[in-house]
């Protein structure tokens, strides 16, 4: 029998069986690849939250023609692998708006603002008479990207996209050349019923609001005879919302198209929030997949004995199969289409979510749990036919036995230096030799502090300054001195502080940005497959993008790329920087140890 069925090409089949009495019974069966395949060779590459990144040319916040460039001079300049970004989902509208790329209105589909509105094709084509209106938008958008830039601002979504979205109506009242309506046609008939639907709900949010559970009772319904009638009433802005889906599904091909031609193995590495708005696309569009009444969140554990509520409606695992994984099939596809890796956040949800009843403490939630293995095929199916590596961050408390099914089916785990310890032994660091191979190694994320950060202590004194901190300032500050004082004391005997620009020579106390070298070099010592930077390591930025526990007491999400004195730092100085150019060169040139790489694609079979 096992013969037979992996004569069956890959694919989601439905298997119908009829009895001798003639009743019948359907199901679905997954037919994928055991392992999904890594990097043939080790990659290194960087981490980057994208809005982050300005140019002189951006609108206040990164964008993806800041992403091109940024992956062309990398991938060119210093032969790096990948360059990994935060999730570029569509963001639930409203003003203000969430400013986390993790709580976004839809997975599917990628938000707008990151659009370089000046590439678009239609941008050359404006009349005459349009075109001033245009300049003055740009002006605008100069004006906005100035404070941000100087340090007197921060990075302002919703302003971003109030002179974006100005500027994107214009472009839209352009007519289509031939060749580029029928490559619209083409992704508007890829996508089908869930662009229709993801653009829909944009136009309804546009005369009801962002919240959909307060709409009129029938718009709540997306299949109702009424948000019928009301698609066919705002045909032309969800045209609009369908067009913007597709220019920046344009520019993200192209992303990665030139992060590809710059060299990089593996190019744009897409990044998948655990989950979605309550209010948002996907959620509307979904709502017989989504469980009504509850929320995502974590157990009580020892670092928030409260628990956590993520306020993120999960997805129903019955009805998810009922479905053989359509949601998570289109999901997946999508943002594979334009990637060649994705990391998926809180990896674990694909065994189990916590799930708190809404209004109710975290404290009385309860583990649902996920068909692992058909979660699992069906991602290796889909990164198979997207020839792409995959990258769960596993970080945190995990149940037994999932990262072995993990490594198992080729997903790579994160593993962050901070937290390779011996915690079964000594608690002391785990030696480089130690290290598991199938992981990305990095030195933080963008919920941690910056390794400068870290090492000069910044991040105790910022967590004080928010009353963060449950102990006394200087038994917090201790107790972190010694956990760095541990790791300097493995990196220097191991011989890897060298000598530093800024002074630093055998025997006499590290500075900073010698300590930073020499924990990269730490991480290419270990047999990790991909090796991750976070750019604002190469500056010395000490600010964390994201500080969890908090909302309003920082700027979360809000923060340009700075360097160790907090002045914002544009791509332009970035790329010219001495201190990013040795961190840089010192990762792809002292990289002598690659761990051997075995490629383990399956052969080639037609898609179903």
């Amino acid at each position: 029998m096992r013969d037979r069925l992996w004569a069956v090409p890959f694919g989601v089949h439905r298997i119908e069986a009829t009895t001798p009495d003639g009743r019948t019974a359907t199901s679905h069966l997954v037919i994928a690849p055991d392992h999904i395949r890594g990097p043939e060779s080790r990659a290194w590459g960087l981490l980057v939250q994208l809005y982050s990144l300005l140019s002189h040319r951006s609108w206040g916040m990164g964008d993806l023609g800041d992403l091109a460039e940024l992956a062309t001079w990398a991938g060119r300049v210093h032969g790096a692998g990948f360059v990994q970004v935060n999730p570029l989902h569509a963001a639930v509208p409203g003003t203000p708006t969430d400013p986390s790329p993790y709580r976004p209105s839809s997975r599917r589909f990628p938000d707008p603002v990151h659009l370089r509105v000046e590439a678009i094709p239609e941008y050359t084509a404006l009349s005459a008479d349009v075109r001033p209106h245009l300049d003055g938008l740009l002006r605008r958008a100069a004006e906005l990207r100035g404070p941000v830039l100087s340090g007197e601002a921060l990075i302002d979504r919703d302003a971003v996209w109030e002179l974006k979205r100005e500027a994107l109506e214009r472009l839209c009242a352009v007519p289509l050349p031939p060749g580029r309506q029928a490559a619209y046609e083409d992704f508007t008939a890829a996508h089908g019923q869930a662009l229709t639907d993801h653009a829909t709900w944009a136009a309804l949010t546009e005369r009801h609001g962002p919240h959909w559970s307060e709409w009129p009772a029938p718009l709540t319904d997306p299949r109702s005879r009424q948000t019928a009638a009301a698609r066919t009433e705002l045909a032309a802005r969800v045209d609009f919302h369908r067009r913007l889906a597709w220019y920046t599904d344009t520019q993200l091909a192209e992303a990665q198209r030139a992060a590809r031609e710059a060299g990089m193995a593996v190019g744009l590495v897409h990044d998948l929030a655990v989950g979605v708005h309550p209010d948002g696309s996907d959620a509307w569009s979904q709502q017989d997949v989504f469980a009504a009444g509850m929320s995502v969140g974590a157990p009580p554990d020892a670092f928030n004995a409260l628990g956590q509520d993520w306020g993120l409606p999960p997805w129903r695992p019955d009805r998810l199969a009922e479905s053989g994984y359509a949601p998570y099939r289109g999901l997946l596809r999508s943002l594979l289409r334009n990637a060649g890796a994705l990391r998926i956040d809180h990896v674990m949800g694909l065994f189990r979510l916590w799930w708190v009843p809404v209004g109710a403490p975290p404290t009385d939630g309860t583990y649902v749990h996920y068909d692992a293995e058909a979660m699992l095929a069906v991602l290796a199916l889909e990164a198979h036919r997207a020839d792409a590596v995959v990258i769960g961050e596993d970080l945190g408390t995990v149940e037994p036995g999932v990262r072995e099914t993990l490594q198992r089916h080729g997903v790579l785990g994160t593993s962050v230096l901070w937290f390779e310890r011996d915690w079964d032994g000594t608690g002391l660091p785990l030696p480089a030799e130690a290290w598991r191979a199938s992981c990305v190694a990095t030195a933080t994320t963008h919920d941690l502090p910056s390794t400068a950060s870290r090492l000069t202590g910044d991040h105790v004194r910022l967590r004080h300054r928010l009353g963060l901190l449950t102990r006394p300032l200087a038994e917090e500050e201790a107790e972190e001195a010694a956990a760095t004082a541990t790791w300097l004391t493995v990196l220097d005997g191991l011989g890897l502080m060298g000598a530093a620009p800024g002074g630093h020579l055998p025997g006499a106390a590290p500075d900073e940005e010698a300590a930073v070298l020499a924990v990269h070099r730490f991480l290419l010592r270990t047999p990790a497959r991909m090796i991750g930077v976070w750019l604002p390591d190469g500056t010395g930025d000490r600010r964390p993008q994201n500080l969890p526990g908090t909302w309003d007491q920082y700027p979360n999400w809000r923060l340009p790329v700075a360097d160790a004195q907090g002045h914002p730092v544009t791509l332009e100085q970035l790329t010219a920087s001495p201190r990013v150019a040795r961190l840089l060169r010192t990762v792809a040139t002292e990289d002598q140890t690659p761990a051997p790489m075995v490629r383990t694609a399956p052969p080639d079979a037609r898609p179903v």
